[in-house]
């Protein structure tokens, strides 16, 4: 009885192994005939494309493309050709519209000016452009040094910060980003502000000394400093001066005033002779040839 429930259960385990066998061979088999979708044929970049570049012809290429197309994908050359480049397009990538700028807007720095947006060129040395380390896609912040109006020159030059987070451009002729991160000597450099940004930093380059000053590109927060004075590195905390307070004289002592002494009713009243005082008497001296004389007079009491 053992035997044959044991030849039973192998008999069962056997026919069950190769029905999963077969069935997974038969399901394979139909995943792999069933066809899968079409690759589309786009338009790819032939080669990288750098901010500021005009898209020529030889520039695109065509390939295939499998699965979801991103949104604003460019499929036909007409579209793209003759366009400038505002942001990096890698080779072998997908062109999208919102790396191109507008049509007719053509290619280089003024095509890479947003709406609303303005480019002022400063000119900068080897310090003012941190030893050639402003290069482009940098963000910095302005200073400012010179002398306020209405100072009277206790303070001396004041330096303060203007502008903050303020990206750059292009360096010099140059509207590509240095990878490398490699110091350029530039005369010029152009940045991106706002109109009334522009009118500010105008008027500070032609009246002031400007520094620029180089920030982490992700740190967009903004500091509100007080400025430095030359009296300030010196440990001179100047402050207006301030009008001394008059003093008011100290008032003489007085003797405090004591009412008139009223007599008591039961003392007796003392005569009017005893409460006058004699007064001194007078002396009048006489001189006849060697004799003298003296002669007083008494005062007395109206």
């Amino acid at each position: 009885m053992t035997q044959r429930f044991v030849s039973v259960l192998i008999f069962a385990f056997v026919v069950a192994a190769g029905a999963s066998l077969l069935l997974y061979r038969l399901l394979a088999r139909r995943v792999e005939t069933r066809p899968g979708p079409a690759p589309l044929a786009v338009v790819l970049s032939a080669r990288n494309l750098d901010p500021g570049t005009l898209i020529k012809d030889q520039d695109l290429k065509a390939g295939p493309w499998t699965g979801a197309l991103p949104a604003g994908a460019l499929l036909k050359k007409e579209e793209i050709v003759g366009r400038g480049v505002v942001a990096t397009i890698v080779g072998g990538e997908l062109v999208l519209e919102s790396r191109l700028a507008p049509r007719g807007a053509g290619a280089g720095l003024a095509s890479m000016i947003p709406s609303g947006m303005r480019a002022v060129a400063i000119r900068v040395n080897e310090v003012v452009g941190v030893g050639g380390f402003v290069v482009p896609g940098m963000h910095v912040d302005i200073l400012i040094s010179g002398t306020p109006p209405n100072n009277d020159g206790r303070l001396g030059n004041l330096t303060k910060t203007m502008l903050q987070n303020i990206e750059v451009l292009s360096a010099g002729q140059d509207t590509r980003r240095d990878a490398e991160g490699k110091p350029i000597l530039v005369p010029v450099v152009n940045l991106l502000v706002t109109p009334e940004q522009a009118e500010k930093l105008s008027l500070a380059a032609s009246q002031t000394t400007i520094q620029l000053v180089l920030r982490n590109p992700l740190d967009t927060r903004t500091t509100e400093t007080p400025g430095a004075a030359v009296a300030q590195l010196f440990g001179n905390r100047w402050a207006p001066p301030v009008a001394a307070e008059a003093t008011p004289a100290p008032r003489p002592a007085t003797a405090p005033v004591r009412p008139p002494a009223v007599p008591h009713p039961a003392a007796p009243i003392a005569p009017a002779a005893a409460r006058v005082r004699e007064a001194p008497p007078f002396v009048l001296e006489t001189l006849h040839g060697n004799r003298r004389a003296e002669t007083k007079f008494q005062e007395t009491a109206q």
